[in-house]
């Protein structure tokens, strides 16, 4: 489907991008035997360039592929990826500071170290590692979601189109682990960088060609019926998945691992300032599965595929059909390696638990050197795990990949963020109150799903339809005051 000036662009800046990523080793030196070098850069990184680093995170396959594809394919619900954002940016304002100094102060390099001091209990920091981990893994999987929908655009009508993409795949995960492996996050902000680049040049081509051509009044008037009534119930799911998606966000241990790899507070906070720019661009990303439907070339495209996967390729069949040839192969690169780039520091975050919290609880005396290996293989055996992912949903869906693991990260919220304000919660009420919130999510998806495939995450109440997550969450913090009130109170 693309051309020969598009594949080539394709692969010179692929070639690019793996230059930078083993280059990157060279980068900023440090000892990379040592566990805070290569996994947070040494904790030395300016504010521009973990703005880059954190924006990396921001911007992936959730942001190209499933919120347009959702959009095209559910309706206007799907738009809650806009504020949410924009209310996840405040509350990093007010946490990563605090967590970026406690580390600091006293070397962590997970959320769950701070966890485990703050409320002494290893038993605590292990739940929330494995969580964590978990967690990461859906997100993981819906970044090869949306490398997938790019290579199956690109080479559309090729003989053994899906052998080919699963031999591009496994080989580009083959020189992510590589370089990952060998760089850690040095090699992971070096490479968001030039994605970044690409994909904020590739969104502000679609706009402006867009725009020019006067196809918004055409696409809107093109949608159909669902977009145009939008229930008062529905109101309820939009601000719950909105409010719930924006406190996980700086759950995830891959956003903890980026804000804790700056070199002061003050950089810190000038680079979650800036994210709202991102912000932006995701409003326009959010608007290509409306815009689609003014290009009647990506429309006939898209329904050659199946019903249930036609939506991820929303983004690719917009691009392919609006943009020059060598400028499409531009969008695709950025794309692709906007799965890659954050699949590496999902990876590397992953590592840390399991090292840190999990391995180092059980052999105590391991050797930083030690430490550090393990980290590393780890990271390579997490990137191919989240592999599996990929075939329990149908693409379509694949943005209820992340939301199932904000289901599962916002359970973490009272040992961690209610654990920035104090240490006075029972370590009990947290650790019953995490797993009563996880088990009972898990039971509200399969009741809300009718115990088959998991295709979405709002569940019928007599308030309208409600993010589950918003549910669970709300058990778990409950248990958790209520028990740590009554253990106070039973201490006086």
């Amino acid at each position: 489907m693309l051309g020969l000036a598009g594949i080539t662009v394709f692969v010179a800046l692929f070639a690019v991008f793996i230059f930078l990523g083993f280059y990157a080793r060279r980068w900023r030196k440090g000892d990379l035997t040592k566990l805070d070098e290569w996994s947070l850069g040494g904790r030395r990184f300016g504010a521009f360039v973990v703005w880059f680093l954190v924006g990396a995170d921001l911007y992936t396959a959730y942001t190209f592929i499933a919120i347009p594809s959702s959009v095209f394919s559910v309706g206007a619900i799907f738009f809650y990826a806009v504020p949410y954002v924009s209310v996840a940016f405040g509350i990093a304002m007010w946490a990563m500071p605090k967590l970026w100094k406690v580390s600091k102060e006293k070397g962590y390099v997970t959320a769950a170290d701070f966890v485990k001091d703050n409320f002494n209990s290893r038993n605590l920091a292990i739940l929330v590692a494995v969580v964590g981990i978990v967690a990461e893994l859906p997100y993981i999987a819906l970044q090869i979601v949306g490398m997938l929908s790019v290579l199956t655009v690109m080479l559309y009508g090729i003989s053994n189109l899906t052998m080919v993409s699963d031999i591009a795949l496994i080989l580009s995960f083959i020189i992510l682990a590589i370089f990952t492996y060998t760089s850690g996050l040095r090699g992971a902000t070096l490479t968001a960088i030039f994605k970044d680049i690409l994909i904020l040049t590739t969104v502000a081509l679609v706009i402006v060609i867009v725009a020019i051509a006067g196809n918004f009044h055409a696409a809107f008037s093109s949608l159909p019926v669902k977009y145009s009534h939008l229930l008062p119930l529905q109101v309820n799911a939009y601000w719950s998945l909105f409010l719930m998606s924006a406190l996980a966000l700086y759950l995830y241990p891959h956003a903890v691992t980026g804000s804790l790899s700056s070199k002061d507070r003050k950089s810190l906070r000038l680079s979650q300032s800036l994210l709202p720019l991102y912000g932006v661009g995701l409003a326009f990303l959010a608007l290509f599965g409306i815009l689609v439907y003014a290009n009647h070339s990506a429309i006939s495209f898209l329904t050659s595929f199946p019903a249930t996967s036609r939506g991820t390729y929303v983004v690719p069949g917009l691009i392919i059909f609006t943009l020059p040839d060598w400028l499409a192969g531009l969008a695709f690169l950025g794309i692709f390696i906007g799965g890659l780039v954050p699949a590496a520091i999902m990876a590397i975050a992953q590592g840390n638990l399991l090292t840190r919290n999990i391995i180092k609880e059980i052999a105590p005396k391991i050797k930083p050197t030690t430490e550090t290996k393990v980290a590393k293989y780890s990271t390579v055996i997490f990137t191919f795990i989240a592999l599996g992912f990929v075939f329990l949903f149908p693409l379509t869906y694949s943005v209820q990949l992340q939301l199932l693991g904000g289901i599962l990260i916002l359970q973490t919220l009272p040992s961690v963020f209610l654990g920035l304000m104090t240490n006075k919660l029972s370590k009990y009420s947290l650790m019953t109150g995490l797993l009563v919130g996880i088990g009972l999510g898990i039971y509200l998806m399969e009741i809300a799903n009718k115990f088959s495939t998991w295709t979405t995450t709002l569940i019928t109440t007599e308030f309208g339809p409600l993010f589950i997550g918003l549910i669970a969450l709300a058990v778990n913090v409950a248990i958790v005051i209520v028990w740590s009130l009554i253990a106070l109170a039973i201490k006086k």
